[in-house]
């Protein structure tokens, strides 16, 4: 208790500067206790005063008398409690009151191994009380199979004083048990010596719990009323390695349900981008220990201080905590705990920085994107971007128009009527800010030898990037379509590429608002004129239309012309509730797993662990092609599945969402 403090310090805001979500335990205005998490970006409590802090609340349910809160940095095991009081409601921000703040030991977080790579999926059939009979909450669909991959939860519980408690629980596998369809057991090992959640419970036994599983952006929220039981029987059943829980709840639930969390998906909270580096993470252990000197008082407060001053003093304070807590995991049946900071999520995903935003046209913008390291790709590819737009992880592909091979990435990003990620892109997007990025991808892609480009609107930018990357090395005649002269991307490096290289590159223009639309006579005429080689390569990029007519002026059989076709990406119409996603491999079961509301159908399975097929993940490419064997799903269109595939019964997983329990095969078609 000697660390608590009854104020915000400066490491307390530090903490909170560095944080991008809390777990948040409240009782409404009805009395009903609610766990769930708030934030999704790092510093979204603001400090008012060193007792006063607010944050954005959107979800039902009134915030009402004493709260309680802990802060987690991704990547590191301890974490900031704070508890206190709600005290306004205001703008869409809840004002708390705070009476207490500490820093929480690492064991919750280091049992249920919370940033390391998501363990291997559940097999949802196969856990006790899932379907069981009755009307009990927990036989709700998803329930089970989500607290069986659950090793990490937030418990919130309050006295009958007008305090309020919400503190981390997290073990090896299933951090809480299910007995029937409506009792949770959740063990209680030994580690923190506060023991704030049995004192509560002695006098109030009403609680809530919100759980997490490790890359789901889903919470599965739990209240009801505990008791606290030392049964050995039913301790010896979560005994690891013999050696079996001191303590445990016994929980009668009253309601638990499954919902998707934006503050997860803003959060990020398993992308490797987003946890912080051991080098300039708050050490909350260094922070805890100067707590501990302003609370002792006297001559060992003076002593403590004057050790904290030591140079070095937080690589050994680390060091000695670090043994503490192997040495207290292994008598608890832990034998392999990682102490690293972070630990790499199953997330292909690569954290970006944009570094400059050059104007193309009134329409167009080009992105400098670095993160330090070459990007290598082949000429013509494209990556797939993803930004939080409105609260939302969204995805768009965009075709390099740089050169591959050097440490500056280029994407041009035309505005769309409509499009919410051009808009974004166009209207907020900064010099500074940091994107996700995906790929390469993609088989359009320029070969060797003359090439035969034909482009409309922003179909130019994988041209660009072949023509940047192969000038010189053999002929590039280029027939470019725009509206008008003012929406020529590159016109300028275009118009000079040519004339520094006459003989290598030749660019035709046609704009359609002077000339009319080109079409198939217009290209035969402009291939006579440039009369290509038996060997020349031949690229279309633009609406279908367009290279439909562009095939047949060319002259020279279909499967000679590469294709590239640009997507909007849209969002699809889904479910307002979770379905079930199975998942087959050539018949043979691989898993199941509940989708949340929002989430497409290739988010579950990857979330879930399962090898689901993908690349683009935009609907564009067409590698997360798989096989709907039963159920409904929305997809966003435009994309690139063709009749045949539509009639063989074939769903691009990407930008699919279910409309009702779904069966997927994901064998190779």
């Amino acid at each position: 208790m000697l660390k608590q403090l009854g104020a915000l310090d400066d490491g307390c805001r530090t903490i909170l500067g560095a944080s991008p979500v809390a777990a948040f335990g409240y009782r409404d205005a009805e009395g009903a206790s609610r766990t769930t998490f708030v934030g999704g970006r790092p510093g979204f409590a603001r400090v008012h005063t060193p007792t006063r802090i607010s944050f954005g609340f959107s979800e039902p349910g009134a915030p009402h008398g004493p709260a309680s809160l802990f802060f987690l940095l991704p990547g590191v095991g301890e974490l900031l409690r704070v508890n206190g009081s709600v005290v306004a409601r205001t703008g869409g921000r809840v004002v708390v009151e705070v009476t207490e703040a500490y820093v929480h030991c690492a064991q919750a977080v280091l049992r249920s191994r919370l940033w390391q790579p998501p363990a291997p999926p559940v097999d949802a059939d196969a856990v006790p009380g899932d379907g069981a009979p009755g009307d009990g909450p927990l036989a709700r669909p998803g329930v089970a199979g989500f607290l069986a991959a659950a090793p990490f939860l937030a418990l919130s519980t309050w006295d009958a004083d007008g305090g309020s408690d919400t503190s981390p629980r997290g073990d090896r596998g299933a951090v809480a048990r299910i007995r029937d369809a409506r009792t949770l057991v959740i063990p209680d090992r030994k580690g923190n010596r506060r023991a704030d959640t049995l004192h509560n419970l002695l006098r109030d036994d009403r609680l809530s719990l919100a759980a997490l599983v490790p890359g789901r952006d889903a919470v599965l929220h739990v209240r009801g009323r505990a008791l606290i039981t030392d049964d050995p029987a039913l301790l010896a059943t979560m005994a690891l390695r013999g050696m079996p829980p001191h303590l445990a709840l016994v929980v009668d639930v009253e309601d638990a349900r499954l919902v998707g969390s934006g503050v997860l998906t803003r959060a990020r909270l398993w992308s490797p981008g987003t946890h912080l580096d051991r080098r300039t993470a708050p050490d909350l252990a260094a922070i805890g220990s100067r707590h501990l000197a302003a609370g002792t008082g006297g001559a060992p407060s003076a002593l403590l201080r004057a050790v904290a001053a030591m140079p070095g003093l937080g690589r050994v304070l680390r060091g000695v905590m670090n043994r503490a807590y192997r040495s207290g995991l292994r008598k608890e049946g832990y034998d392999d705990v990682s102490f690293a900071v972070g630990g790499e999520a199953a997330n292909p995903l690569r954290s970006v920085r944009v570094t400059g935003i050059r104007r193309e046209t009134p329409s167009a913008v080009t992105l400098v994107l670095e993160d330090g390291a070459p990007f290598d790709f082949r000429p013509g590819q494209f990556f797939t971007l993803v930004a939080d737009v409105d609260g939302r992880p969204l995805r768009r592909a965009y075709s390099a128009s740089s050169a591959p091979g050097t440490s500056r990435l280029e994407v041009t990003v035309k505005r769309v009527e409509g499009g919410r990620f051009s808009a974004f892109v166009h209207r907020d997007l900064r010099v500074g800010d940091r994107l996700e990025l995906r790929g390469p991808s993609g088989s359009f892609h320029a070969e060797p030898g003359e090439l035969v480009l034909v482009a409309a609107g922003s179909g130019v930018t994988p041209m660009m990037s072949m023509i940047r990357a192969t000038l010189g090395t053999g002929r590039i005649s280029l027939l470019y379509s725009s509206r008008t002269a003012d929406e020529v991307i590159f016109a300028a490096e275009l118009d000079r590429l040519a004339a520094r290289h006459p003989d290598h590159l030749s660019v035709t223009h046609v704009l359609t608002a002077r000339d009319g639309r080109l079409d198939a006579a217009g290209v035969r005429r402009w291939i006579s004129a440039v009369a290509p080689s038996e060997d020349a390569g031949y690229y279309v990029c633009g609406p279908e239309p367009l290279m439909d007519a562009v095939v047949a002026g060319l002259g020279v059989p279909a499967g000679r012309v590469r294709r590239e076709r640009f997507r909007s990406g849209a969002d699809p119409t889904v479910a307002t509730g979770p379905q079930e996603l199975v998942v087959e491999n050539d018949g043979r079961p691989v898993g199941s797993v509940v989708v949340a509301p929002g989430r497409t159908l290739l988010e579950a399975g990857l979330d879930a662990g399962f090898a689901m097929p993908h690349s683009c993940t935009v609907g564009n490419c067409g590698d997360c092609l798989v096989r709907l064997v039963d159920g409904d799903v929305a997809q966003s269109e435009p994309n690139c599945l063709t009749p045949q595939q539509r009639a063989d019964g074939y769903v691009l997983a990407c930008v699919s969402c279910p409309l009702s329990t779904v069966r997927l095969d994901i064998a190779e078609p």
